[in-house]
């Protein structure tokens, strides 16, 4: 954004919180860098001032971030789509039994490894189903080999719902499990498996999974023993805007004991082919409201991420104007898990160069990432 452009938008913003007390105080408590309030979350949730939300939640983006856009250099394994649970919101999962599941070998998994080796990635990135015969030793074999084969790259696996299973599996503590992974080679974990943390609502959508006692306890416990974590939420389903808040309320609450999170995932519930349909889903105007509530409530979450195969890049972008700062990263066409579920990127893959274009032609500074947000490249 130019400087007229900035100033634009100050005016802008200016004539708005004349004639709206609340956003004024909103605008001057991310002036004074003061923390929000549940209910104050709670009340720009309900509002309809879009607009506003932007320009506010972009102020907040400007103090933490300034101008500049991250991303990554990194691929996906999905190690399999067997899952013992059950969630009605799932497109991904699949049994045994059915004729489109996967269940990628060791082997295989190191293959996907090899084929991208030299391409100088800084990040694998390792999510899948719950597979009743996979252990803690499986996984734990899998990372070891990973790094033999790209012995510089960031290791990013395993949700806490996988992870509370493999380790109950192995009958260890939390701390124990997770310090096997991390000897091997675990460098963080992502964020999914939150969805929302609302037991009531865990109990319509998601019952048989990990509580959300147990997936704040995990993070937790990683936090504690040097293994950073992204966090995230599922929206936009059966939620409430008080179900959101509270979850964003619990999250903030983990960061300021830890600090450990390194960015926040809004993760849109996606409707095709799963037990919910029915519901349909919110649209774009819902999706860029909760960016910007997210942005200006979760004050000690730095980066806000904009998961461009999920959300499709038109919507990413709009995404970036209101409070997310990170495009996640190149991905190489190695996720299924929203295309299966009707996301708008079917075949998600950009290069560094596509990206950085797409970066800058939204007024943004791009910059090349680890998975920790140190920058290894400015694109000025």
């Amino acid at each position: 954004m130019d400087s007229l452009d900035f100033e634009k938008s100050k005016n802008i913003l200016k004539k708005i919180l004349s004639h709206d007390k609340f956003l004024s105080l909103i605008a001057e408590k991310i002036e004074d860098n003061e923390r929000i309030t549940v209910d104050e979350g709670l009340q720009l949730y309900e509002c309809k001032n879009l607009s506003a939300l932007s320009l506010l939640a972009n102020k907040k983006r400007k103090q933490i971030n300034g101008n500049f856009v991250f991303f990554n250099k990194n691929f996906h394994i999905e190690p399999t789509n067997i899952c013992v649970y059950n969630c009605r919101f799932c497109s991904y999962r699949r049994t045994v039994k059915d004729t489109d599941s996967w269940d990628y070998s060791i082997a295989e998994m190191l293959k996907i490894c090899k084929n991208h080796s030299g391409k100088n990635i800084s990040e694998v990135h390792i999510v899948g189903g719950v597979h009743p015969n996979h252990d803690l030793n499986f996984y734990c074999t899998l990372i070891a080999e990973i790094k033999k084969i790209l012995p510089n790259v960031h290791i990013k696996a395993f949700t806490a719902v996988e992870l509370d299973y493999m380790i109950n599996k192995a009958n260890l503590t939390l701390e124990e499990g997770l310090l096997k992974l991390k000897n091997v080679g675990l460098n963080s974990i992502p964020g999914g498996g939150a969805e929302i943390f609302d037991k009531e609502i865990r109990t319509q959508i998601c019952y048989q999974k990990s509580d959300s006692n147990t997936w704040l306890k995990i993070h937790k416990t990683a936090h504690k023993i040097g293994i950073t974590s992204n966090a995230s939420i599922l929206f936009g389903h059966i939620e409430t805007y008080r179900h959101r808040i509270n979850h964003l309320d619990m999250l903030r609450n983990l960061q300021d004991e830890t600090k450990g999170f390194n960015a926040f995932i809004p993760l849109k519930y996606k409707n095709l082919n799963n037990a919910i349909s029915k519901i349909g889903e919110v649209n774009d105007i819902e999706v860029l409201k909760n960016f910007a509530v997210s942005r200006i409530f979760l004050d000690n979450i730095k980066h806000i991420k904009s998961y461009w195969p999920m959300l499709g890049k038109n919507l990413a972008a709009f995404a970036l104007h209101f409070g997310a700062d990170d495009m996640d990263g190149t991905i190489d066409d190695t996720t299924k898990i929203y295309s299966m579920a009707g996301a708008e990127e079917k075949n998600p893959a950009m290069t560094t160069a596509e990206m950085v274009k797409f970066i800058k032609e939204l007024g943004f500074t791009p910059v090349e990432r680890d998975s920790v947000y140190n920058k290894l490249n400015v694109f000025e």
